[in-house]
């Protein structure tokens, strides 16, 4: 029982999954309606099974340049612990089309089509056009977690107002940010395996005069972007959560900047990882004071 489960996590990447769904959580609290808690929950059910179909679409289509890198030879296709099948890329399908009928069910038209936009983006444009043709792939492809963001604010859009509100276009640019350092970091600590199997990440094909100032300015715009939303009216709660998760972060990436060894790419990798749990967390928080008011 433990190994299938672990298997689906590792297939569905629903690591990756849970914080897509926790993105469109923060677009539905930031999004100036009312859409309950059950409705909420079934709406990030929705964004993760999304998330999930596209993550396994993604590892069935790079079965065989996971097998050349270390860090995901082991991974179940390309191991050969799941033999290849037109039944996969159906069963992906199958679990999109659920997950967007169940976001259309509490979240509406234009959620829903968000939420199929983030999961075309990662499933189809980042994978297959975007990621060895380009080294700007996760640039691109970072619009997947942003549609999350957009998604959530459309679901909870009020009857009469825009139809995304300020907060959740700042966040989702905020994560549109945030991607393409959280995995170039990754990818400083992992050269070879992207070399060995062609995969053009911007530190695989440049050196450290390059890649280390640009991690270091996306560190440094998203981090100063992220404190925009006290303007617009999140609260102190926020901000501190904002300050603990980002300053961190923008540290870890100037140290990178100075110093571009292997050692503080990871420690600039697991910083973003902190800086995204601590935002959503202050949004959340922000939100469950001023609803408890």
């Amino acid at each position: 029982m433990l190994t299938a489960i672990n298997m689906t996590v590792s297939i569905l990447k629903l690591r990756i999954g849970t914080f897509i769904a926790l993105a469109a959580v923060v677009g539905v609290m930031t999004g100036g309606g009312e859409l309950g808690v059950i409705k909420a929950l079934v709406f990030a059910v929705a964004v993760l099974g999304a998330s999930g179909a596209a993550g396994g679409f993604n590892q069935y289509y790079e079965r065989v340049s996971d097998r050349m890198m270390a860090r995901t030879h082991q991974r179940p296709f390309a191991s050969g612990l799941l033999k290849e099948g037109f039944i996969w890329p159906l069963s992906f399908l199958a679990l999109l089309s659920g997950s967007l009928l169940m976001a259309w069910s509490v979240g509406g038209t234009l959620a829903t089509l968000l939420v199929f936009m983030g999961a075309l983006t990662y499933g189809v444009i980042y994978t297959v056009w975007l990621k060895r043709r380009t080294v700007w792939n996760v640039v691109i492809g970072g619009a997947a977690g942003s549609f999350a963001v957009l998604a959530g604010a459309a679901a909870a859009a009020p009857q009469f107002g825009p139809v995304i509100a300020p907060i959740p276009l700042v966040l989702s640019a905020v994560l549109f940010l945030w991607t393409p350092p959280h995995f170039w970091a990754l990818a400083v600590a992992r050269t070879e395996d992207y070399r060995r199997a062609g995969i053009p990440m911007l530190p695989a094909v440049s050196g450290p005069d390059v890649w280390a100032p640009t991690i270091f300015l996306h560190v440094a715009a998203l981090v100063a972007l992220s404190f925009v939303p006290l303007l617009l009216g999140l609260g102190p709660v926020y901000g501190l959560m904002a300050a603990i998760g980002g300053l961190p972060f923008l540290w870890a990436s100037y140290r990178l900047f100075r110093e571009p060894t292997k050692g503080n790419a990871m420690r600039t990798f697991r910083w973003s990882l902190v800086q995204f749990a601590t935002l959503s967390a202050g949004v959340i928080l922000d939100q469950a004071i001023r609803w408890a008011w």
